[in-house]
């Protein structure tokens, strides 16, 4: 083996982005809230980037966002301004060190972030830990109790525990058991809410809330406890007439049970017991009518954000020769930071509106008649439209929500591909799926149509689909086939 080295040349083209650019991005995709929570961040960290609404400052050495100097940063003379609490830095001059200033309120305000501390919720239990506080008040034996602490561990979001015993017991504490496990676990089931929880699987789940609907209001349950213990796999096929031939019961009484466990059994017990994680939506901006000249308005739900600006004392501290190189230095980059920043923000509000302009312009069928008037558009024509590129759309469209007339949707819903109705005219795949959703919930139920009678009626309607498009988008809608649709 021969080893040298040896120079060679080679010409390639990258591309690397400034800090300035890469901030500019990172603000775009950021949504109001999570822009406000970046602010907050940086007011936190940066010294020289205050609020314009609680200080004075001059406009000659600040930025504003939000608005030009002239406009939101002097007060307007004998203009009364309420007296706020500060706490500041201040330079002297004379000694060429920092002072320690600080002001309090006259009307004794109260810090509003306290005040939203305090009036937080608590945070939520989790699953396990819920069904632990309940476990502590069982008595059992020492060893019991342990056994089934882990049991808990192995619950899942929605209140099973699908793993083996084996695998449970692979490694257990010293004291604990494999038969500690197997007496902890049925008594988990009685003992805990709600009913069903622990189980092994829905089937034993069912069964176990059944039992305690028998034990509460002392009811006489056994068809719904043949239809769950021997049927339960023809059940969720909506096999019903095999059911009935096999049993003996009526169609009726199928029914009548199948509603009756629809209302009182949760085949997710585990979710009854925890709060549902729905997000909180807060839109990015609004659209609405103009009731004078019936156009759309778009106008940006940032008025909660705070207006920055550049403290003006800072600034002076980079011309003062009395401060240390190293002083000017550290000022001079947070100055430097604090304008990007702004900039950013800035920057931010002015290709969002532009992009909401566009999208009220190309999608004003789908707000003024709904979802399945939605039209083609894709993020590429959007770019082309206002000369910026692909990915800054991406970015401005990310994570953002709109308000419309029609409701609340993810900005990104307006961006999507589609096809040519027999008539010529461009239809989004959102506005197929909604024709789709439309046709079954017309259809007759105790003869629901399967998927080629389904792209029938579309192509009736002027959209030409196969039928393995169909069947994707009936999934994707959620919606049974056709012999699980049936009704009886």
């Amino acid at each position: 083996m021969r080893l040298d080295t040896s120079q060679h040349m080679r010409l390639d083209q990258r591309m690397k982005l400034a800090p300035r650019m890469i901030q500019s991005m990172e603000i775009l995709q950021l949504s109001t809230m999570a822009l406000e929570e970046r602010i907050d961040q940086e007011l936190s960290s940066n010294p020289v980037l205050e609020r314009a609404d609680s200080t004075e400052v001059s406009s000659d050495t600040a930025l504003v966002a939000g608005m030009p100097p002239e406009a939101s940063v002097n007060p307007t003379p004998g203009e009364n301004t309420a007296p706020t609490q500060t706490s500041s830095d201040s330079w002297d001059d004379a000694s060429g060190r920092f002072r320690m200033n600080r002001s309090s309120s006259t009307g004794g305000d109260r810090d509003p972030k306290l005040d939203a501390l305090a009036n937080t919720a608590a945070r939520s239990l989790s699953l396990p830990e819920a069904l632990l506080q309940q476990w502590t008040l069982v008595e059992v034996r020492k060893n019991i109790q342990e056994a089934g602490k882990i049991l808990i561990d192995w619950v899942d979001d929605d209140g099973y525990i699908r793993d083996s015993l084996d695998t449970i017991c692979r490694e257990l504490p010293r004291g604990v058991r494999r038969e500690d496990v197997l007496q902890a676990w049925p008594i988990l089931q009685r003992r805990l809410e709600p009913p069903g929880i622990c189980a092994r699987n829905i089937q034993e789940s069912l069964l176990l809330q059944i039992d305690a609907l028998v034990r509460e209001q002392g009811m006489e349950l056994s068809i719904p406890r043949t239809l769950v213990k021997d049927y339960l796999d023809d059940l969720e096929m909506n096999r019903l007439p095999q059911i009935s031939r096999k049993s003996g019961l009526s169609l009726d009484q199928i029914n009548a049970a199948r509603a009756y466990m629809a209302r009182h059994l949760n085949p997710r017990p585990g979710r009854l017991l925890v709060d549902a994680k729905v997000p909180t939506v807060t839109p990015d901006a609004v659209i609405e009518v103009d009731e004078q000249t019936g156009e759309y308005r778009i106008r940006l739900t940032d008025d909660r954000l705070p207006r920055l600006c550049i403290n003006e004392m800072y600034s002076r501290m980079t011309r003062v020769k009395s401060v240390d190189e190293n002083t000017r230095h550290f000022i001079s980059n947070n100055i430097r930071n604090a304008r990007w920043l702004i900039e950013s923000i800035e920057q931010r509000r002015h290709t969002l509106l532009r992009v909401l302009r566009v999208v009220v312009d190309a999608q004003r069928d789908f707000i003024e008649m709904g979802p399945e008037h939605l039209k083609p558009l894709p993020m590429t024509s959007v770019a082309d439209q206002l000369g910026i590129h692909v990915a800054t759309v991406s970015r401005a469209v990310a994570d953002k929500y709109v308000q419309t007339p029609r409701g609340v949707f993810p900005l990104r819903q307006f961006f999507t591909g589609g096809m040519e109705n027999a008539a010529g005219e461009s239809v989004s795949w959102d506005a197929i799926k909604a024709k789709l959703v439309e046709v079954v919930a017309h259809e007759d139920k105790k003869n629901p149509l399967n998927d080629d009678e389904i792209v029938e009626q579309l192509s009736i309607q002027g959209l030409s689909l196969a039928r393995r498009t169909v069947a994707k988008y009936r999934k994707l809608c959620k919606i049974a086939p056709a012999r699980r649709r049936r009704q009886y």
